[in-house]
Parts: C-alpha cells; structure tokens; sequence
C-alpha cells in the first residue's frame, strides 16, 4: 500500500501551482502526489545558473548601454569601451581603413577604442607651434591613463546597474536585486586584476591587422628596413662621393685650375633640414678634400624645436670649423645650442670671425616662420637684414678688416650686399646658382645639402643632394675656383662633380681691377 504524503507539503504545492498558473486548477489524487512532492523540493544548482544568468547579461546590457567613455587622446577624439570577451585583448577601430588587435592582456574583457576624428582645433596647434611636438607623447599617455580610469569608474556603474535592474525585474526582490549587483561589480573587478596581470606592453609590436589595413604589415616591415638600413645607405652615400671625386680628380684635363697644398678649402652646405645622412656626406667631402672650413647657409634645422637640437651633435666630430648663420626654419633656441658648441662660429647681426685664413661676417634670417614666433616680414624683412649686413660690411672695410666673405639665407638679403664683398654666400631655394651682381660682388647660392628634407618627396622626382667646394687663394683671399657636387635624391646613387673657374680666372682673360682692399666698391648710395 503507498505512503501517502504529508498534508501540509501537497497544500503547499497546490498554492504554488495556482499561484504560478492561476485559473488552471488541477485535482490532486493519489498518482499525482508523488510528483507533486518532487516539485516541491528546492534545486540549489537552478537557482546558482539562474543568478549567473542575471549577472553577465545585466552587466553586458550595462556595458552595451551606458559603458563608454569620449577621451581627447593628442589630437584625436576617442571612444573607449568595454566588451565581454572569451580572449581578451584591445581592439583599436580607425573608421574606414579598418582595424587592429593587440594581444594585451587575457580576461573576459576586451577594450574597444574607436578613433572618431581628429580635433581641428589641437591640430592646429600643433602645426603653428611644432615644438609642442617633444611633449606629445607624454600628453598621449597622460590622456590613455585619464580615459581608462574614467572608463574604469563608468563601466563599475555600469554593470552593477544593469545586473541590478535586470535582477528586480526577475525576482522582484530588492535583496536579490542588489547581490545580483555586488556580483557583478566581483565580477568586473576580478576582470580587471586578471587584465592588470596579464598586461603585455610588447603586444604593440604585433599588431594584427583587419580591413585595409591589413597592408600594414608590409609597410611596416619596408619602415623598419629603412630603419635598420639606413646606417648603411648614408655610409654607402658617402663612399659613392668618395669614389666619384677620386675619379674625377684622376680624369679631369680642366688645366686652367690646380689647388695648391697653400689653398684654402672652404665646404659650402646649406638647406640640410634634418637629412640626417647629410652628416656622413659632409665628412666624407671633408676628408677627400682636405677641407679648412665648412660654411652653413642655414636652414639646418625643419622646426626649430629643442627636441631637434641632438640632430646638430655629428657637428663636434666633423674635424673642422663650422660657420653658421641662422635659416628660416632655425630658431633662436637652435642658434644657441650651437653657439655652445666647441669649433662652431654663429654670425649674426653682421659681425665678422676670422675662420681659418678668411673674414666671415653674416646675419640670421628675420623670419623664423615654424612657431609664428616673430611676424613674417616677406622680402620687406630681408632686404632690411641684408641692408644691416652690407652696413656692417662697410664699417669693417673702413676699420682696415674688410669681410672676404659674407652669409645670409636668403638671396634677397645677399643682394643687398652688393659692392660690398667680393663674395656672398646665400641658399633658401634649394638649387645652386651663380650670380654677378651689379657692382661686382659674386653671389654663390647652395642647393640643399639635405636633398630637402622631408619635402625630398613632394614631386616627382626625388630632390638632389647638393654641396660645393670653394678654394680661396690664402694670400688674396679671393676665389680661384669652385666644384659643384651633386648627388641623386633619396633612394637613388648617382653623383656628378663639376669645377667652375670665375671670368678672370679663365684663360686669356684679363684681371679685374680691384681696390687696394682687393674689395669691388659701389658707385651708388
């Protein structure tokens, strides 16, 4: 005979069901009560999965809803997110080339950070003043650490907001409501102790790449050969310029000219803007030919910045004096890093240096444009400096000191001298050329030394590399002659020398007459 249930456990069965299904109202009878008896046993583990349900979609609706954060990085405008993850890792979206993944950390969370636009306004900024450059990256990380901590503080938020309004809506109890919160809150935190101590920093150097740009990796791969490269392509640069004058020195029939061991050598260069490989061509030409002295014509720099200054450091080993006057690229920061310098002679204001056998005397540009720092004065400004260089000029010839040679930047500053030197250096235009001015002054403009720089690649053709020889005669102090050298632009090995003799040095020519002072003098005001 079967045991029939307790009483009161098949009544509280029974209101269970009519409270669940109201209306359907089934009669208990002995067959039933037995099951209904299993019904009423609780079920831990149902209740554990149900919890567990409640608490990851709460949170991913959290998340979903209300888990991002806008974050100014540099000069771009973010968004950074949260995503539940089996793997982890950080995924940045840049809409629409498309996106990379990084390996940075394993934990049930991926960060998402999506690059919205860049701002125009810090962008500019950061093209008028390009020494804000040297900070930037430390702004980035300033910026990365603000972001994630504030996604950090919103994304606690919003899971335990989410859990806890999904968990009222399922059990309608405020107690189990917010356990259902506090385990999600657990849950976010372990997420990110797990994240922390995974973290990989390295995992920026294997990126994978989605999209468009998954024709990254080759790119990058070509960026970090020329990289590790180029070392040996400048120093490849160098010999090439070394073999070439050699040969040249050797096949040459030009009788009309033949440097004696008494010449002095005088290296023009100008226009370097950066070129970091214009630093082994330098010494190469140096030491080929015998150089005393070496004359910058500016534009050593690109932006002025004190971040640059290390570029100017090769000048210390270069062996020989270095002249140099400011460009429009060069700052007042730049010119005194260098004045600082052992064997650097900086000109300005047109004050004279006796250099190695010679009288230098030049002015730095009025226009130096990177930072907005003075306003741009245009050829008004240059004739101006060049107007006080030739005024400096003349206070030297009457002091019984007369300049043999003078620098400035800009061509039309160098004009301006005109009649007052025999010779003036310029470049600024990055192309060589040779000028007689008016009242007999020789104006000598150097290409760029530095094949332009960055700018090597605006047009079709990569810009050369170009350099002179000046040889002076040490007992006059006038120019005998001068060799072109021209190299192919980046990437390309090609190299040509060419000698030039001034008219009066030609043959059959006759000597021009000069003042006793051997300087040519203006017949005007």
């Amino acid at each position: 005979m079967a045991r029939v249930p307790a009483v009161p456990a098949v009544l509280a069965v029974l209101l269970d069901r009519i409270r669940r299904a109201p209306g359907r109202v089934r009669k208990a009878t002995p067959r039933t009560l037995p099951a209904l008896e299993l019904a009423a046993r609780p079920r831990p583990w149902a209740g554990a999965l149900g919890m567990t349900a409640v608490v990851l979609v709460g949170a991913w609706l959290g998340l979903l809803i209300v888990g991002n954060v806008k974050a100014p990085v540099g000069p771009m405008n973010t968004t950074m997110t949260l995503r539940p993850s089996l793997t982890g890792g950080t995924k940045i979206n840049v809409s629409p080339l498309g996106a990379l993944t990084l390996d940075s950390h394993v934990a049930p969370v991926r960060l998402d950070v999506n690059v919205d636009q860049l701002d125009p306004l810090r962008s500019q900024a950061l093209v008028d003043h390009p020494e804000r450059l040297s900070g930037l990256q430390d702004e980035v990380a300033r910026d990365v650490e603000h972001g994630t901590l504030d996604l950090a503080v919103r994304s606690g938020i919003a899971v335990v907001s989410g859990a806890t309004a999904l968990g009222l809506a399922v059990y309608r109890r405020p107690r189990r409501a917010l356990i259902a919160g506090g385990l999600a809150l657990a849950l976010l935190a372990a997420s990110g102790a797990t994240a922390y101590a995974t973290w990989n920093p390295k995992s920026v150097l294997e990126p994978k790449f989605s999209g468009l740009l998954s024709s990254a990796p080759s790119l990058v791969g070509n960026a970090r050969s020329i990289v590790t490269e180029f070392d040996v392509y400048q120093k490849e640069l160098a010999r090439l310029v070394t073999n070439v004058t050699k040969l040249y020195d050797v096949t040459s029939t030009l009788p009309a000219y033949d440097p004696d061991p008494t010449t002095i050598r005088v290296l023009h260069v100008s226009d370097i803007h950066l070129n970091p490989a214009s630093w082994k061509i330098i010494a190469s030409l140096v030491k080929q030919y015998d150089v005393n002295v070496i004359v910058d014509s500016g534009d050593t720099m690109d932006h002025g910045t004190a971040a640059e200054n290390g570029f100017l450091d090769p000048i210390a080993g270069l062996g020989v004096p270095y002249v140099w006057v400011r460009g429009n690229h060069d700052s007042t920061l730049t010119q005194r890093y260098l004045a600082h310098m052992k064997n650097v002679h900086v000109l300005d204001d047109g004050r004279a240096q006796s250099v190695a056998g010679l009288r230098f005397a030049g002015i730095g540009d009025p226009q130096y444009t990177p930072d907005r720092s003075t306003v741009p004065g245009g050829d008004a400004a240059e004739v101006l400096a060049g107007d006080r260089l030739a005024s400096a000029l003349r206070d030297q010839r009457a002091a019984g000191t007369p300049v043999d040679v003078a620098i400035a930047h800009e061509p039309s500053a160098a004009r301006e001298t005109d009649g007052e030197v025999p010779l003036v250096l310029c470049g600024h235009l990055h192309h060589a050329g040779t000028e007689m001015l008016p009242y007999g002054t020789r104006l000598r403009m150097e290409g760029s030394t530095g094949g332009s720089g960055l700018r090597a690649v605006e047009h079709k053709y990569p810009a050369p590399i170009e350099a002179s020889i000046l040889y002076f005669d040490r007992d006059s102090r006038r120019l005998q002659a001068w060799d072109e050298i021209k190299l192919g632009g980046l990437g390309l090995t090609t190299a040509e020398v060419s000698r030039h003799l001034p008219e009066e040095n030609q043959p059959g020519a006759t000597p021009t007459p000069a003042t006793p002072s051997g300087t040519p003098t203006r017949s005007g005001p």
